[in-house]
């Protein structure tokens, strides 16, 4: 048996648990990719909604993140609002969903799809 720390102030890098990689790995083989892109659209109740897709082709500005097998990217652009965040997934009920735990964000709405960051 074996334990991970996960350091929430590390916030150069992102972080996935264990449950959110075999969860991630799932998808990828359903749809076929090689990758995950963790992106940011400005929307949502509160300013910004997490964008999750498979990207088609290789990642021109951005940053990769291996965990085992799974690989999430991320672009230069949304680096700074999802940098040092923490990807889990969780069964609440009969629902399972990725949740995020962002250090950055300041605020969240009630269902946990959007967050707001101050300053921005």
């Amino acid at each position: 048996m074996s334990a991970e720390v996960f350091d929430p102030a590390d916030l150069t890098t992102i972080t996935m648990t264990p449950s959110a990689r075999a969860h991630v790995r799932r998808q990828l083989a359903r749809e076929g990719a090689d990758a995950l892109r963790l992106g940011i659209t400005e929307s949502g109740c509160n300013g910004y909604m997490y964008e999750l897709s498979y990207p088609d082709g290789g990642l021109l500005d951005g940053r990769s993140f291996r965990f085992d097998d799974v690989t999430v990217v991320v672009s230069d652009a949304d680096w700074e609002l999802v940098r040092g965040t923490i990807i889990d997934y969780v069964t609440e009920g009969l629902n399972s969903a990725l949740k995020f735990k962002n250090p950055n964000a300041t605020a969240e709405c009630g269902c946990g799809e959007s967050f707001s960051v101050t300053g921005t």
